[in-house]
């Protein structure tokens, strides 16, 4: 990774920043709460993927539509962020996959 990529990567990150700012506040709250849970549990290309953004398209749509949040989340906003990253390979994969390997257990 040269320095054009990692300049180029914060302008992008700095955009999206704008962009969950510029979110009415109930949808920046669920929002920072969906990254903090994401960044714990989330896939592995979570900051380069497209999740992150995709997100925020979908918050602004439903704010545009004059929709509460919770009203395209559900009440259990973790359980669908469990269903965002359903099929993605996350860090408790890896992590699993090192412990079978060390611990002779994988492909039991």
């Amino acid at each position: 990774m040269g320095i054009q990529d990692i300049i180029e990567g914060k302008k992008q990150w700095r955009a999206h920043k704008a962009r969950v700012k510029a979110l009415p506040p109930d949808y920046r709250i669920v929002y920072k709460e969906m990254q903090k849970y994401l960044f714990k549990v989330g896939p592995i290309d979570l900051t380069d993927g497209p999740l992150l953004p995709g997100i925020v398209d979908f918050f602004e749509e439903g704010a545009a539509a004059g929709k509460g949040v919770l009203e395209l989340t559900g009440a259990d906003v973790a359980a669908f962020c469990d269903g965002l990253i359903k099929d993605s390979r996350t860090y408790a994969d890896v992590y699993q996959e090192s412990i079978d390997r060390e611990s002779g257990t994988a492909g039991t």
